[in-house]
């Protein structure tokens, strides 16, 4: 099971006891908040993409109600965005739709990129591998354990909202 590689992964960190599993689906951003207590901002979801060549992935972990903005994803990655579909994901990522995170990914070649649409609060609430399980962390804490490339700014519909915390 994937939140079993997941928590087995955060055990390197001390932080596989942090991970949370819910009684109820947090398969979408909006179940996922219900299901923390959380405005469905804080969370992280992970959508994963084409990279440039086609040929394997790249995960975006966005703020929940951010979508993504297609030029300024083309700007960033010089290509039109296109989403993996489930059978990729599975075999890329390693974790099932509603479940994707990007901690414990099973293909090492897959990059993976924060937007800045995250960094409004303390706290963000990505999956942790299955669609019922999720771990609080901060985006600095993100940074680190998503082992991710950089800050990236390729979304929109989040800018008008203040800074919640």
């Amino acid at each position: 099971m994937s939140v079993e590689k997941v928590r087995e992964f955060f055990k390197e960190y001390n932080k596989d006891n942090d991970i949370m599993e819910h009684e109820l689906s947090s398969a979408t951003v909006e179940l996922a908040a219900e299901a923390v207590g959380v405005i469905p901002a804080r969370i992280a979801k992970t959508l994963s993409f084409k990279n440039k060549e086609g040929d394997n992935a790249i995960l975006i972990v966005t703020a929940g109600d951010a979508k993504i903005d297609n030029k300024k994803f083309k700007s960033e990655f010089g290509h039109k965005a296109k989403m993996l579909t489930p059978e990729e994901v599975l075999e890329y990522i390693g974790h099932g739709i509603g479940g994707v995170c990007p901690f414990a990914i099973k293909d090492n070649q897959v990059k993976v990129y924060l937007d800045v649409s995250m960094k409004r609060f303390d706290t963000i609430f990505p999956a942790a591998g299955s669609s019922n399980s999720s771990i609080e962390l901060t985006c600095d804490e993100l940074v680190r354990f998503s082992h991710s490339e950089n800050w990236i700014d390729v979304c929109k519909g989040y800018e008008e909202m203040e800074e919640v915390k």
